[in-house]
């Protein structure tokens, strides 16, 4: 990378950084602190509370991405954080779990996934592509393994309305760095020419990817439903359940030295399908543990997940850069804001197929389902064409 290009995936990682960890801090103690609000004794309006922010960001990626197509990216960035900022206050400030959902979707409402992720491909080579969304997607992975550690710590010291606060202050935090730290546009956004939407949606190659991070996450959120109960079957205290997701995060980050390798030998396609393998090996070797009424140790469900973290921390930096290449210059923003609307909707369908199918089918047909939509992802990503060079 070139120093410019350091300093922008740096800064645009950092603020992905801030801003997601001002979301998992939440998501681990949520559902126990809402109860203490006027109307937690209802779990469903508590838990659509928790939900709704995936929901209001689904429906916003796709026009803020478009946006940052015509009127620059770093203007909608400011923009979406300060709405997200603006929806950190009204949860911090409120008093019933029905302002907790007002501040929640206002959160929401600042999707700025997009345009960030459209920035960082304007700001980077095809070259280097991979290697800058990789170090957002582990900046990512870095916050959730964090934020499981000190949440409930904070939360025993500021409640929830303190973790919206530092929520608040996070956001701010990103927009000093979009402000000051991230090199200038290149391109003017004014003047560039209006492109069509059905160059998004008619691309074959970027509804697969559409299509397959939407699988990746539902399988993400879904498999969450089942994993911490089977840590605890194991003999691991909740409280402790990092000692096994930081270890196998952090060895998975090393280990992605493989993709880029793989990246400079123009062998990108075959690391998007061997990453999907790996998913799918995960999930069908849960589902046959599970099946066969074996109960998997510790120690295996840390291999298992390391496994995982090396398929999804690939997905997460080869999917977003394919995205970035396929798409039409001038609908770059659109594209990826098509992409990042799949994604959010799948961490919504994870969620509640989850948890129907733990209630209904149990932890082993939970595995089986997410085994069976693994297959199905891998079977449709196999005609993906090769994108330039280390798409191949």
């Amino acid at each position: 990378m070139t120093a410019l290009e350091r300093r922008s995936s740096i800064g645009l990682a950092l603020i992905f950084a801030l801003r997601m960890l001002g979301l998992f801090l939440v998501l681990p103690v949520f559902m126990l602190e809402a109860r203490q609000y006027t109307g937690g004794s209802d779990p469903a309006l508590v838990g659509l509370a928790m939900g709704i922010y995936g929901l209001t960001q689904a429906f916003f990626q796709l026009p803020l991405g478009i946006a940052s197509d015509r009127f620059g990216r770093k203007r909608v960035i400011v923009l979406g954080l300060l709405v997200f900022a603006a929806g950190s206050l009204v949860a911090a400030l409120a008093d019933s779990v029905m302002g907790l959902l007002v501040g929640r979707a206002l959160q929401g409402a600042g999707a700025v996934s997009a345009a960030v992720t459209a920035l960082l491909a304007d700001q980077t080579r095809d070259t280097v592509r991979t290697k800058a969304m990789a170090l957002v997607g582990i900046s990512i992975g870095l916050m959730f393994a964090i934020a499981l550690v000190l949440a409930p710590l904070l939360t025993a010291y500021v409640g929830l309305s303190g973790l919206f606060t530092l929520t608040l202050v996070l956001a701010l935090g990103g927009v000093a760095l979009i402000l000051w730290v991230v090199p200038p546009e290149t391109r003017q956004h004014a003047d560039a020419p209006r492109g069509r939407l059905s160059d998004v949606w008619g691309h074959a190659d970027l509804r697969r990817l559409n299509l397959g991070v939407f699988a990746l996450h539902t399988i993400q959120m879904a498999m969450w439903v089942a994993v911490p109960a089977m840590l605890v079957q194991a003999g691991l205290h909740k409280d402790a359940h990092w000692h096994v997701y930081l270890p196998a995060l952090v060895l998975s980050v090393v280990a992605m030295g493989g993709l880029f390798a793989m990246e400079r030998r123009g062998r990108l396609r075959a690391a998007l399908l061997l990453s999907i393998a790996l998913i799918l090996l995960v999930q069908a070797a849960l589902g046959v543990l599970v099946a066969g009424g074996l109960q998997p140790t510790v120690w295996w469900l840390g291999v298992l997940l390391f496994v995982f973290f090396c398929g999804f921390n690939m997905l997460e930096a080869t999917q977003p850069s394919l995205v970035s290449r396929m798409a039409p210059a001038n609908l770059r923003g659109a594209a990826l804001g098509a992409y990042n609307t799949l994604q959010s909707l799948g961490l919504f369908a994870g969620g509640a197929l989850g948890g129907v199918l733990a209630k209904w089918a149990g932890p082993g047909g939970l595995f089986a389902a997410t085994a069976v939509l693994a297959l199905g992802w891998l079977v449709l990503t196999w005609p993906l064409k090769p994108v330039g060079r280390g798409g191949h």
